[in-house]
Parts: structure tokens; sequence; C-alpha cells
């Protein structure tokens, strides 16, 4: 991971005030607080939370976004899920992405769009096969995300078909993928 930071680092350092960095124990508060003022209040009702659930995120896949003062003011966390089964009846793994957030002081500035990509980067790198997300389709499309490829998966609870999008970062993975989307990574201790 640190490969990947240091290039987003390099990419966004000469004209920013932020930095992409790997989220530590010290940054819980911070990133909590941030989620709080970004999501609402309701933000721990949604599908995606019941999943992400007194679990862990997937290994090296919570990233930050730092200001010039090292304070936290972004978050993008992925995790591990089976989306469903394929057709031959085998659990399909891949990561559920969220939530993102920036600090309204910060928007505008790029910052969700170098979470995005240094995530991607990363779960890829990592070898994971796809990335599913709810959310706006207008602003994830431009990362890879589109809803055909969550047509006959579904999230515990309710969910807009419209925001479950996914991004196969193996072509195919999710070919004949159906089901509910289920947590399977790392339990919290």
């Amino acid at each position: 991971m640190a490969a990947v930071l240091d290039s987003v680092r390099a990419f966004f350092a000469p004209n920013s005030t932020f930095t992409i960095d790997a989220e530590t124990p010290a940054d819980v508060v911070a990133r909590e607080t941030l989620l709080d003022r970004a999501m609402g209040p309701d933000r721990r009702r949604k599908s995606s939370e019941k999943i992400r659930r007194n679990r862990v995120p997937a290994e090296g896949l919570a990233i930050v976004a730092r200001d010039g003062a090292g304070h936290v003011i972004g978050t993008v966390r992925l995790w591990n899920v089976e989306a469903g089964i394929s057709s031959e009846g085998q659990a399909i793994d891949a990561l559920l992405l969220g939530p993102l957030a920036v600090d309204s002081a910060h928007e505008g500035k790029g910052i969700g769009a170098a979470l995005m990509r240094a995530a991607i980067t990363e779960a890829h790198k990592r070898g994971h096969g796809a990335v599913l997300l709810v959310g706006d389709a207008a602003y994830y499309e431009r990362f890879g995300f589109f809803a055909d490829k969550t047509r006959h998966l579904v999230m515990p609870g309710p969910f807009e078909r419209s925001r479950f999008l996914a991004l196969e970062l193996k072509a195919g993975w999710l070919e004949g993928a159906a089901g509910m989307i289920v947590a399977n990574g790392r339990k919290l201790a």
C-alpha cells in the first residue's frame, strides 16, 4: 500500500493541501466524527452499515485524507463480503466500499476522487475481483461503477436498485452472480 499512497501523495502534494494515507487507530475518533457530520444521524440504519457492523475493514483498505496539519478530512473503507453465489453455487468474494466522506470545509478539492482512486488501486493490487457500493451513479460511473453488474444481487434491508453499483477489477468476476450480499470479513475482537 505504501507505493500506492506515495504515488497519490506525489500526484497531489505540489498543488494541494491534502495527502492520502493509511488509516491508523489514532484516526478512529476523527473518522467517526467526520462520518456523523457528513452522513447524518441516520447513517447507522443503512443496509451497507448492517453489513459492516461488528467487522473490521479489509486488510490495507482503510484510507484517509489529511490536511496539511495531519487532521483527517476524508475517509473511505472497503469491507470483505460475499457477492451472492456463482452459477456453480460457489460464494463470490468481493469488497463493499463505504462510506466515502469528505469534510464539508474541504469539498471540491478532488479529495473524494483521490480517495476513490487510491482505494480502487489498492484493492486491485491486493488481488480483489470486484468492488460493490450503494451511491450516486452519476458520481461513481467515472470510476467504472455501473448497476448492470449487480442486477441479480440484493442488499439486506431496503436499498435503491439504481444506486447499487459494481466495478469488476477482474473481467467477468461477477458474471452469473446472484443472491444476497453478506459480510465475510474479519470480526471485531
